[in-house]
């Protein structure tokens, strides 16, 4: 295309500025070939003639269409220069704030000084897995695919990172390798990127200074390889740096520090133990203050050196080292103020012995002082001859001093980066790396001197490196896609580099003339001019003689020569450095021993495989005086060895750029920006691409964006490839500015702009088109609407005159009727008048006649009621009087008759017979006293005959101690001192125990005083309480004063933040369970492991076996112990000791209680049995029949006694266990001899009990006996039954006359045998009765003599304890009832269990029994009735329980666990396996064996997680056991017993609760196994929707004829071919997959909706986190593709009936996500409608996609930065959380909720394919 096509009307250019660099201006006229310039007009609409005659003048740069503007990657600009580049990246940096770009394979990185939310964890796992190209650029996608290339390609891999100083590049370099760290993971315990980020404070204070650009800048190199196992684990680091900026020890320019270290220790000064340093300020020293203010602001040095000395803790640096490098440094700064005085005009130099500074210097590092001082002015040359010692000039002393202090520095600085790497090693073979290249970038200043040209030098490398890997890359991409290969033009740099470093280059002449004795710099720049004059590279400066000017690949420098002759020899003179061997520190020493004798800082490098990298720091070699190779040398060797490591790995590269020099916040500064731009070499790439093919389309895109220029022919063809190639070859006509490659077309720079254009053309020209039919539509709806108007208005106002005549008729009509009525009205209101006045005087003349008659009558009635009232009141008067009088008469009457009674009843009291009824009572009471007289007297003469007995006793005893006494006192007269000394002693003694004494009283009294206190204290306390109750009450009072509606929204906030709480808890709890799982299962890895490296079997256990072990053991119900017989419990006690015994008061009462029971029982027993064979000798023969039944009776209750009798024994016998148990746990717990008699009183009690519980036994022995002999007397009577109607009436077939008779007689016999039938009766129970009461009256007396003994031994002891054995009596009589109430309701209960279990099983017999009379034949009844009864009492005494041998329990969960498929059950019942164990479980439980339950329940679960283990990944086989684990907790709860649980249970299923066991803690267990299924089958689900969800949800076209179109240039970087896509229905298929395994497995509905709600805030979270992190898919088509697929989403939740689940709510983020780019984003009410729309993203979110979004053409406008910012104001009151992305691992709590089953247990059939035959039901 010519110039003419391209440079038309409204065509924008760049234009150089002097400020901006580069300014954009429109084309206002057309350019034509010839013109001599540009009529443009500028953004400020001011009018500039550009010129373009000029020499040198081009045609200004053409600007990209405002579609490409903000490019994720500058290369996909169709024009490609330097001002379309600086306008994308400003773009990008400030209205979108957007801090990465990709240039090719370059990431390009500007600092925001700002702490941005783009680096927490969740960013970290958006973009793992990722390719480069779908997302935002990021420097965790340069990492991801470092990583991806090294896991694919087994490739080791590096990351170049490079940049001005104060450009990022730490920073970078840090978070690459956070990100490794995160996605590789750390493949043992010690975390490397961890130790890695901890050597950052130490390299930083060690290497980093303030400088006038960057107030921690990098005075160094470092290149950082991570290094990875076989499984891409991180296992090691190490660390090699480079050309440390040694000069920066000894100078500082203006405004610049030394290194941190220096200031921090200065700052650190005054700890105590830094006081031998002899440091003060940091002002002070010279080394420090060159460059004037020692301070940064808003840095603490004092609190960064603690950090730095934290550091060195954390790498193992001991403390010893530690202070010997603070000795080190601070010995340095003691060097720099050494005072060198001159002499002879500074041709001779000393240093004073008292100087201060010298001895602190020589006292630091161990040196000699004399030595020391000697050598730092003299210098030693040896000639062939002699070896003779010269006086230094003050210049060389100077120098030599510096030398010195930069080479201790060096040499520290080694030794601490070898330390380091020592932290960083690792044992573990290495199999792969990445390395992280953190590298200063191309450096100009005003003065440029050593150290910017080996740094300028380096950069010249590294770009050689990146121009040929460039170009390679570009080549294969060519290659790959079938395009001719031509020849690109691109700068090489290989002179420059020539010009460095080949034979007599520079840095060789630089080497030559150090070696020369007299060399100077001059001499050295003047060779430069002879030899390389003619270079292109290299040039002379004009006004200069000892400078030189490289051109550089980014700019030319111009460096003085001064300086680097020195700098290159970095002079160390060897009797200084032997002085320092010497230290006698031997640290010291080490730093300056020779190369053989050092340890090589990157001994782990030969390690890694394919390259063998060498030290990067050659030690020096003592070969001559200068003590080692030149500085020049050494650097080149270590930038050659850096190449060779480089080019052995993929690189990888990141260029940080610094937008302003003020570090401001967002701020961009174009002048500086194109100057890094174009010293990092981003410029050249962009160069590169566009001189072949930058612009390259997939054939598909190319369509979908240009279809618009197709005609309908070549639309009509299917093959989309030909269609592009024939609309390219018609539309541009030179074949050299595009290519077809086989799934790309390429295009030169500027095409796809031409193309842009041409289709805006089209578009305009269809606008035009669309424009003029729409104006011409509206005018013609014009027309018709004036016309329609036109006629209404002519009807309406004929309409109006119309109406107007008829009101005028229609008013005169009325106004006659208006006249005729009022006329009418006046003339009846006057007749009206005259008519009531009329009627007025007539009613008033006769009420007035009328009330005169009324009055009347009411004088006369009146009159009447007073004479009524008179006449009763006088004789109410006569009545009383007579009523008084008959009352004094009867009372005169009833006194005389009182009288007369009382004389009688005197008389009679002095008769005998009276006395004796009375004396009755007393004579029984005399005689009862009488013969306690006579016992106590027999006793009392007991008790004198045994105290005779024992005076005689004690009167011979005292006879014979007295003999004793006198023999003893004749042997032991010699000895009277020491019997004085004995009374001494005892005296001694006396007067402790008084001071004991009055010590104990005084404590006492203290203890009263104290206790006064208390009780003062309890009553205020009780004072304070009861105020509280009174406000507590006038509270709730005003509280029910408030308002309903204000109570109500108070109880609904509280129920919604308890609700809040509850889930955060369970929260909480299923994270720690999780943890708990994670570590569960990383043992287990390691155990793995372990037995593979050992190879020797060893004992493992499962860490939740144990926790299950340690569960069960605590658990009372189901858990007993078994420590041996009593008799050896006993002795194991006694042999512990006595006073450490404890006593279990509780068991031992409970024990008690059961011995006393059992006695009762015994004792009834006996008795019943005695009556029974009584009965059975005097019943005669006709009586048996009638006392078979009772007898029968009463040997079943004789039977179920014996019963209850064995079941209590074993009780009996598990709690004397469990009380043996107590008292061997306790026995070391207690070491107090309060415990003493207790303990005594125990052991007799437990001995006395073990004895009478062996008797009872043998008892319990001899009644069954008895009643066994009791069963065998009932045959005999049955027998005798079968005889005796035959023996009886012998005559009876004989026929008599008296019938009559004889039946009267049998008449009375019968009734004579029931009455004495029913005496009987009466007498046994009248007896039971009498010997139940004695019994009671027995055991009252018992309690009575207990409870007097008790307070006899309570009268004993003191008050305090007798309060103790008060309480304590009173706590055991309250067990011992609450004991026997429990005992009477399980008893009750079990009774009743008993009798409904008989009755059902009646009922069933009688059922069987009638079914079988109605359906047998007559003949076959019998046979044919025992059969079907036997089939039946199968099916009758199957109760849903499943036995098994211990031995067949590994083949039971090997048969129903482990090699159990779930399609093998899939025909049965859901969750039968569940079922099935719970039955094995019921069985155990029944038959009390609780090892057997915890055996099976403890296997079942170690089997589960066998599974799990084993089929970690299969979503149907995590679904099954979920399935049944749930099933069985819901088992477990549904027959436990506990009410809460049975409340939906029939009658059949309370009948197969447990009975023994309390099985809590297993639920609890099984509970935690759920939750770990639970969540691994949340990550099966998530591992297989996770790479369909971007796919499918974002990227999918579900709306036929909605393309989603991706911005021009928009390409994939990433090497990964193939990449699968997936559509919404293969999703949703995997949803419904997902479902029916679910259901048909039997999963409860609430779980399956948990599941389900997990799964889509997945999919929300996954989506929208994509969403924010993709330019290409913010717009508006995606907005509407994203809500027609949510919607699909709502209905597949609709169809399965889970809207209730929370899954659609989940979904709102991403719904409000795609609303916001659908709707307007203009005005402030748009703002507003955003505002309020979007609750459920957070502001970050909000701006995020609205920085994102994307216009598809230029039709559409761009989001303004002004409207974003009123987004942010309007959003200021929000309180969202900082971070931008969601965290697409988080995981609801789950909730089992108790889902009772409806199915009963014997009703279950267990089918053959699971070969359980072992299995017996029950």
């Amino acid at each position: 295309m010519s110039a003419a096509q391209l440079y038309t009307k409204y065509t924008r250019v760049w234009i150089p500025d002097p400020d901006e660099v580069w300014r954009s201006a429109e084309i206002i006229k057309d350019y034509k070939e010839g013109d001599k310039s540009l009529q443009l007009k500028l953004e400020d609409e001011t009018l500039y003639e550009y010129p373009i005659d000029l020499p040198g003048s081009e045609l200004p740069f053409l600007r990209n269409p405002d579609i490409l503007v903000g490019q994720n990657d500058l290369t996909a600009l169709s024009y490609l220069h330097e001002p379309a580049v600086l306008h994308n990246l400003k773009v990008r940096f400030l209205e979108s704030n957007h801090i990465y770009t990709y240039c090719g394979i370059v990431l390009v990185a500007i600092n925001p000084y700002e702490q941005l939310p783009i680096y927490e964890q969740d960013v970290i796992y958006a973009y793992s897995g990722q390719n480069m190209g779908d997302m935002d650029p990021h420097i965790f996608a340069v990492a991801e695919e470092a990583y991806k290339q090294m896991a694919r390609d087994e490739k080791n891999q590096s990351i170049i990172v490079s940049g001005e100083s104060g450009a990022g590049k730490t920073v970078s370099a840090k978070y690459a390798m956070r990100f490794f760290a995160t996605v590789g993971g750390s493949a043992s315990e010690t975390n490397i990127e961890t130790k890695v980020l901890a050597s950052s404070p130490i390299m930083e204070a060690i290497g980093n200074a303030k400088t006038t650009r960057n107030d921690n800048s990098s005075r160094f190199g470092k290149y950082i390889q991570i290094g990875f196992d076989k499984r891409y684990h991180i296992i090691g680091a190490n660390m090699r740096t480079y050309l440390l900026e040694k000069s920066r020890v000894v100078f500082q320019a203006e405004d610049e520090r030394n290194y941190h270290i220096f200031y921090q220790l200065c700052a650190s000064s005054s700890l105590p133990e830094f006081k031998d340093l002899g440091l003060t300020c940091a002002e002070d020293f010279f080394y420090t203050s060159q460059g004037g203010d020692t301070s940064i602001d808003g840095v603490d040095d004092a609190d960064d050196f603690e950090k730095t000395r934290h550091a060195f803790t954390l790498l193992g640096v001991k403390e010893s080292h530690q202070m010997t490098i603070f000795r080190i440094i601070a010995a340095i700064l003691h060097l720099g103020n050494l005072k060198i005085q001159g002499e002879r005009d500074g041709e001779v130099c000393s240093i004073s012995s008292e100087d201060e500074h010298l001895s602190s210097f020589c006292s630091l590092l161990g040196v000699e002082h004399s030595q020391m001082q000697h050598w730092l002015c003299h210098r030693k040359l040896v000639t062939t001859a002699e070896t003779y010692v010269k006086s230094m000039s003050l210049h060389q002393v100077v120098n030599a001093r510096n030398a010195l202090a930069k080479h201790i520095y060096a040499q520290l600085f080694n030794w601490i980066v070898q330390h380091i790497n020592k932290a960083l090693h690792t044992t573990v073979k290495q199999h792969s790396f990445i390395g992280v290249l953190d590298i200063y970038g191309f450096e100009t200043f005003e003065v440029n001197s050593f150290e910017q040209f080996c740094i300028n030098y380096a950069n010249e490398k590294l770009q050689q490196q990146f121009n040929s890997h460039v170009f390679k890359l570009e080549q294969e991409e060519y290659m790959k896609e079938g395009i001719p290969w031509t020849l690109i033009d691109f700068y090489d740099n290989q002179p420059c580099i020539d010009l460095i470093e080949a034979k007599l280059g520079i840095l060789d002449l630089l080497d030559e003339e150090c070696k020369v004795p007299k060399g100077t710099d001059q001499n050295w720049a003047q060779k430069l001019y002879d030899r390389h004059a003619a270079s292109q590279h290299f040039q002379k400066p004009r006004m200069s003689n000892t400078s030189f000017i490289v051109l550089h690949f980014a700019d030319k420098v111009e460096y003085q020569s001064e300086g680097f002759l020195e700098k290159n020899r970095d002079t160390v003179y060897e009797e200084q450095i032997n002085i320092l061997k010497a230290s006698q520190y031997q640290m010291v020493a080490d730093l300056f021993q020779e190369e053989k004798d050092a340890v090589p800082a990157t001994a782990v490098a030969k390690r890694m495989p394919r390259i063998n990298v060498r030290s990067a720091k050659p030690a020096f070699k003592a070969a001559n005086k200068e003590h080692r190779k030149t500085v020049g040398h050494q650097f080149r060797n270590s930038l050659q060895l850096l190449m060779e490591t480089l080019n052995a790995t993929t690189p990888h590269y990141v260029r940080c750029i610094k937008p302003n020099d003020e570090k401001l916040p967002f701020k961009f500064d174009p002048k500086r920006a194109v100057q890094q731009l174009r010293a990092c070499g981003v410029l050249e790439t962009i160069r590169i691409s566009a001189a072949g093919f930058p612009s390259r389309w997939s054939y598909p895109d190319f369509f979908n964006r240009y279809r618009v220029l197709m005609n309908k022919r070549d639309l009509s063809k299917n093959d989309k490839k030909q269609i592009c190639q024939t609309l390219l070859e018609d539309l541009i006509k030179d074949p050299d500015k595009f290519q077809f490659g086989r799934t790309k077309i390429f295009f030169r720079a500027g095409q796809v702009a031409y193309l842009e254009k041409l289709r805006a053309d089209k578009f305009r020209a269809a606008t035009i088109m669309i424009q003029k039919t729409v104006r011409g539509w509206l005018q013609r709806a014009r027309y018709q609407r004036l016309r329609r108007a036109t006629l209404a208005l002519q009807r309406y106002a004929r309409g109006h005159l119309a109406r107007r005549l008829f009101q005028h008729l229609r008013r005169t009509r009325a106004a006659i009727i208006l006249q005729k009525q009022y006329r009418m009205l006046r003339m009846r209101r006057a007749f009206l008048r005259v008519c009531s006045a009329t009627l007025t005087i007539q009613a008033f003349a006769r009420g007035m006649f009328v009330r005169r008659i009324y009055h009347q009558m009411l004088m006369e009635h009146k009159a009447t009621i007073l004479q009524k009232y008179a006449r009763g009141w006088l004789a109410r008067v006569r009545f009383r009087r007579a009523q008084a009088a008959a009352v004094v008469l009867q009372c005169h009457w009833r006194r005389l008759r009182a009288r007369r009674q009382l004389q009688a009843l005197r008389i009679e009291a002095r008769s005998a017979q009276h006395l004796k009824k009375l004396n009755i009572g007393m004579e029984n009471k005399v005689v009862q006293l009488q013969r306690k007289v006579d016992e106590q007297n027999k006793e009392n003469k007991l008790l004198n005959e045994q105290l005779s007995m024992l005076t005689s006793a004690h009167s011979s005893e005292v006879e014979k101690l007295k003999k004793e006494l006198q023999q003893y006192q004749q042997t032991q007269q010699g000895d009277g001192k020491q019997l004085l000394s004995l009374q001494e002693e005892t005296e001694r003694l006396r007067m402790e125990l008084e001071r004991a004494h009055g010590e104990r009283e005084v404590l006492e009294d203290s203890h009263g005083k104290e206790r006064d206190l208390l009780r003062k204290r309890i009553c205020d306390l009780e004072e304070e309480n009861a105020l509280l109750k009174q406000e507590k009450e006038e509270l709730n009072s005003r509280i029910l004063c408030q308002s309903e509606d204000e109570f109500a929204r108070n109880t609904v906030e509280e129920n919604m933040q308890m609700k809040k709480e509850l889930e955060e808890e369970r929260s909480r709890y299923q994270n720690l369970v999780k943890e708990y799982a994670s570590l569960e299962q990383r043992y287990d890895n390691l155990r793995d492991e372990m037995t593979i490296f050992k190879q020797t079997p060893g004992h493992r256990r499962n860490p939740s076996n144990q926790s299950s072990l340690e569960s069960d053991s605590n658990n009372p119900s189901i858990c007993t112990s078994e420590i041996g017989d009593t008799e050896d419990v006993i002795q194991q006690v006694e042999e512990i000791g006595m006073e450490k015994a404890a006593m279990d008061m509780t068991l031992f009462l409970k024990l008690q209680k059961r011995v006393r029971e059992l006695e009762l029982e015994r004792k009834k027993l006996q008795a019943q049995l005695e009556k029974k064979e009584q009965e059975s000798k005097k019943s005669q023969v006709n009586e048996i029949k009638t006392e078979v039944t009772s007898e029968h009776e009463d040997f079943a209750y004789n039977s179920l006694k014996r019963q209850e009798l064995e079941s209590e024994n074993k009780k009996l016998k598990n709690e004397l266990n469990e009380l043996r148990k107590a008292i061997a746990d306790h026995a070391t717990q207690n070491n107090s001899n309060d415990v003493q008699d207790g303990y005594n009183l125990l052991l007799n009690q437990l001995k006395s009990a073990n004895e009478e519980l062996e008797v009872r036994k043998e008892e319990v022995l001899i009644l069954r006996s008895q009643i066994m002999k009791a069963a065998q007397q009932k045959e005999t009577g049955k027998n005798m039954e079968s005889i005796s109607p035959n023996a009886s009436w012998p005559n009876s077939d004989r026929h008599v006359d008296q019938e009559d008779a004889i039946e009267a007689y049998q008449g009375m016999c019968e009734t004579n045998r029931l009455l004495e039938a029913q005496l009987q009766d009466q007498r046994r129970e009248h007896e039971e009765e009498m010997e139940a009461l004695k019994n009671q009256v027995d055991l009252m007396q018992e309690e009575l003599e207990k409870q007097q003994q008790a307070f006899l031994q309570t009268l004993q002891l003191s008050p305090e304890v007798q309060v103790e054995f008060g309480l304590q009596q009173e706590i055991t009589r309250l067990t011992n009832e609450n004991l026997d109430l429990k005992e009477l309701l399980e008893k009750l209960e079990k009774n009743e269990k008993k009798l409904k279990k008989q009755l059902k099983i009646y009922m069933k017999k009688v059922q069987d029994f009638e079914a079988s009379q109605t359906t047998v034949p007559v003949e076959r009844r019998p046979h044919e009735r025992n059969m079907q009864v036997a089939v039946q009492r199968k099916e009758k005494d199957f109760q849903g329980m499943l036995e098994y041998y211990k031995e067949d329990e590994p083949l039971l969960i090997r048969n129903l666990i482990t090699d159990l498929k779930p399609q093998a059950v899939s025909a049965t019942v859901p969750c039968l396996p569940a079922y099935i164990l719970y039955m094995c479980i019921r069985h155990a439980d029944y038959i009390n064996d609780d090892q057997k339950v915890h055996s099976l329940l403890t296997s079942t679960i170690n089997g589960v997680k066998k599974v799990l283990k084993k089929h970690q990944d299969d979503f149907e086989m995590t679904s099954f056991w979920l399935a049944n684990t749930c099933r069985l907790l819901h088992c477990l709860k549904q027959y436990s017993g506990e009410e809460g649980f049975m409340t939906q249970n029939t009658a059949k299923q309370n009948e197969h609760c447990l009975k023994n066991f309390d099985l809590t803690e297993y639920r609890q267990v099984l509970g935690h196994l759920s939750i770990q299924i639970y969540q691994q089958l949340i990550n099966i689900a998530e591992g297989i929707l996770q790479p369909m969800i971007v796919s499918a949800v974002l990227e999918n076209e579900s709306i036929q004829g909605l393309s989603i179109v991706k911005p021009v240039g928009y390409r994939k970087y990433s090497s990964n071919a193939g990449d699968s896509s997936y559509s919404l229905d293969e999703m949703i298929r995997q949803l419904n997959t997902f479902h029916s395994i679910m259901c048909d497995q039997g999963l409860d509905p609430e779980i399956i909706q948990q599941v389900f709600k997990q799964l889509f805030y997945m999919i929300n979270a996954i989506a929208l986190n994509n969403l924010l992190l993709r330019k290409d898919v913010c717009s508006w088509s995606t907005g509407m593709q994203l809500r027609f697929n949510i919607s699909q989403l709502e209905e597949w939740l609709h169809g399965k009936n889970l809207q209730q689940s929370g899954a659609a709510q989940t979904l709102e983020p991403l719904i409000q996500a795609a609303q916001l780019l659908q709707l307007k984003k203009k005005t402030s009410e748009d703002a507003e409608a955003i505002c309020s729309l979007c609750t459920s993203l957070t502001t970050q979110q909000i701006v995020k996609i609205l920085n994102l979004y994307t216009p598809v053409n230029e039709f559409e406008e761009r989001v303004t930065v002004a409207f974003i910012r009123n987004i942010q104001k309007q959003l200021q009151e929000r309180n969202d959380p900082p971070q931008l992305l969601l965290d697409f691992k988080h995981m609801f709590p789950v909730l089992f909720p108790f889902n009772p089953s409806a199915i009963t247990m014997d009703s279950i059939h267990l089918p053959a394919s699971l070969n359980l035959d072992f299995l017996n039901k029950v």
